[in-house]
């Protein structure tokens, strides 16, 4: 059973109005703020399937915000598929429950993406070599999101190349997160990881989630969004180190 104390209540509330005011001001960040920070209070799998709901709620939100759902579906669905695919066969590990094996995992992913977002170049890839790199990537996504809970590396960095409009990146970035979430629903499910406390949890986190977007949207205009995002990077890769060598120490 999941801790009910009032103190642990609080700490996921918590999160997920700052995951939610980070994906407001940024367009993206809830489920990988929402693992690194309620992965560093209790298990991956129980910080998975707080998740599942918030992040669901508002990554529908976003997919269906922009015009260009259908064109977008039909050129990526082979990653869609993919990410489906792999996420089932990576939830088998999250689900285990070692958390000296998911732990250190969840902290490399979030190493890998918050370094490659603050330090990389942009990547390019041509509108050809969709064909064999959409099914890879979903793959490596998905198998890195049943293992973490993390959706995002190499998805985004992927998105990010094929030179999509703005609109159409936030709506792209929307159907992989959302197939990301639903795909692990399906896997936590399948082993057996729900508890109906943690889902009840997880239904009441979408208040806070939905209001720390509104309010992250409300002062996007006054911040600059590209310092906040760097701030948030840094923490994220700070946070990911204390988890990677968590057990080493």
């Amino acid at each position: 059973m999941f801790d009910l104390s009032t103190a642990m209540l609080t700490a996921v509330l918590a999160t997920f109005f700052t995951a939610g005011l980070v994906k407001g001001i940024t367009g993206m960040g809830l489920p990988t703020v929402a693992m690194g920070v309620l992965g560093a209070l209790v298990s991956p799998l129980a910080a998975a399937s707080l998740l599942i709901i918030p992040s669901l709620v508002t990554n529908i939100w976003q997919l269906f915000a922009g015009p260009s759902f259908k064109p977008l579906l039909r050129r990526l669905w082979p990653m869609m598929l993919a990410i489906v695919a792999g996420t089932l066969l990576g939830s088998a590990w999250i689900s285990g429950g070692d958390t000296k094996a998911t732990t250190p995992f969840l902290g490399l992913a979030l190493i890998l993406y918050s370094a490659y977002t603050l330090f990389a170049r942009q990547l390019n890839f041509p509108r050809w070599s969709e064909r064999f790199l959409s099914p890879l990537v979903g793959g490596v996504t998905g198998t890195v999101t049943g293992a973490t809970g993390v959706f995002v590396i190499p998805a985004v960095p992927y998105l990010q190349a094929l030179g999509l409009s703005k609109d159409d990146l936030v709506q792209a970035l929307g159907l992989s997160f959302t197939v990301s979430t639903v795909a692990l629903a399906i896997g936590l499910g399948a082993y057996g990881a729900f508890e109906p406390d943690r889902l009840a949890i997880s239904a009441l986190a979408v208040i806070p989630a939905l209001a720390g977007m509104w309010a992250g949207q409300r002062v996007r205009n006054r911040i600059s969004p590209a310092a906040f995002r760097r701030g948030f990077l840094v923490c994220l890769l700070l946070l990911g180190c204390e988890m990677a060598t968590r057990h080493l120490l």
